[in-house]
């Protein structure tokens, strides 16, 4: 394992070890058990064949996703579960709670649809969520706080690829995140895996380069492809791309801001508070040139990193997040709106720091502690 050799070159053995993940284990593979997790209640499962297909869709029934917990549960006690549709419009309606027009997802033009409701949650994630309600709040839902699109953070990440040319090695085998190596208080890496077959990553990606100035950028850049010509050229046309590749995710709890605003028909991001969240991370980048080196390969990001400066995320939060007060908050400490009655947020959106790892227990959790100040019926 190259993560855990980075960490017995940096003496940081003891900070190496296996994540905690959703996804079911058992020694007979590929055979179908029982439900193993709540109680013989929930679906069948088969345990994991370690395809490297987790976050591209499990094929073998072994990911505890949310079709086979909450989603299942919830169509067992009678719920509707109306797929592939896209919330335009909550209105309240007095009393009676709130009118709630959809419409087909897949669709360029389709019927709106409506229904009542006597209360609301959201839980589209930052990208949902926050574009609904900064649309929602200049008609519909204008009591909403201004704190409505500020405090947007990332896990202060850069994500990082590493393609080897050679045919012999296999990074496809095992699951999407199968490790974890704390490098100090603030920062984490963590190695990230597809599936065979899953290169779509490889239109998106240029060579790494770590340098803040744009001119200095695209010349390192061309100073990387012209020194080493054949290599690259071994590299862009490898003919698996998940299987010869691994994405380092490199996170941290420090704090940088962005606020979303809606301008026209999308969103756009500011720099609200602090410094802009940056592409260029110094140790991010010597710990892929470091795995690079003893995988035989070289390190690569997406390419508006390298040609714009702009960082990606895969943990994008905030935005909606919980404050003592309406000036403070989007959200009371339940998950409550501030100015609507029965409307709550549990997403994402309501996180209000940056934990600095995968944030999705942490939502589930605050989520599940919502739910349970909502009297039973």
């Amino acid at each position: 394992h190259i993560v855990k050799e980075i960490a017995k070159d940096r003496n940081l053995e003891n900070n190496f070890d296996a994540t905690k993940v959703s996804v079911f284990f058992d020694e007979k593979a590929n055979q179908i058990h029982p439900d193993p997790y709540f109680d013989g209640e929930g679906p069948e499962r088969k345990s994991c064949n370690y395809c490297g297909r987790c976050m591209t869709g499990c094929p073998n029934n072994s990911k505890n996703s949310l079709d086979k917990n909450y989603l299942y549960f919830a169509q067992k006690l009678g719920v509707e579960i109306i797929a592939e549709h896209e919330v335009v419009n909550v209105l309240p309606i007095g009393n009676e709670g709130y009118e709630i027009s959809f419409k087909k997802s897949t669709k360029y033009f389709s019927k709106t649809k409506k229904l009542t409701t006597k209360g609301v949650v959201f839980s589209g994630g930052v990208l949902g969520t926050v574009s609904l309600l900064l649309k929602l709040k200049k008609k519909s839902l204008p009591n909403l706080s201004e704190m409505l699109g500020k405090d947007v953070r990332s896990n202060n990440e850069a994500l990082i690829a590493v393609v080897t040319p050679d045919k012999e090695k296999d990074f496809s085998k095992g699951v999407a995140i199968g490790s974890i190596l704390d490098l100090d208080e603030n920062s984490h890496l963590e190695p990230v895996r597809y599936g065979r077959g899953s290169g779509f990553w490889r239109i998106a990606m240029m060579p790494s380069v770590s340098e803040s100035n744009v001119i200095k950028r695209i010349f390192k850049l061309f100073f990387a492809l012209f020194r080493h010509p054949v290599q690259w050229f071994k590299i862009v046309t490898v003919r698996d791309f998940a299987k010869q590749s691994t994405f380092l995710l490199f996170m941290q709890n420090l704090d940088s801001k962005l606020q979303f605003k809606r301008r026209w028909f999308r969103m756009s991001s500011h720099i609200y508070d602090g410094k802009a969240p940056t592409a260029f991370i110094p140790d991010a980048h010597q710990l892929a040139n470091q795995f690079a080196q003893k995988a035989n390969g070289k390190a690569m990001t997406i390419f508006s990193e390298t040609l714009t400066g702009i960082p990606s995320t895969a943990h994008i939060l905030g935005g909606a997040v919980m404050g003592k007060d309406k000036s403070k908050g989007v959200i009371d400490k339940y998950n409550k709106v501030f100015g609507y009655d029965n409307m709550y947020i549990c997403d994402g959106s309501m996180i209000s720091a940056n934990p600095g790892v995968n944030p999705s227990l942490s939502i589930t959790a605050i989520t599940e502690r919502a739910m349970s100040f909502i009297p039973k019926k």
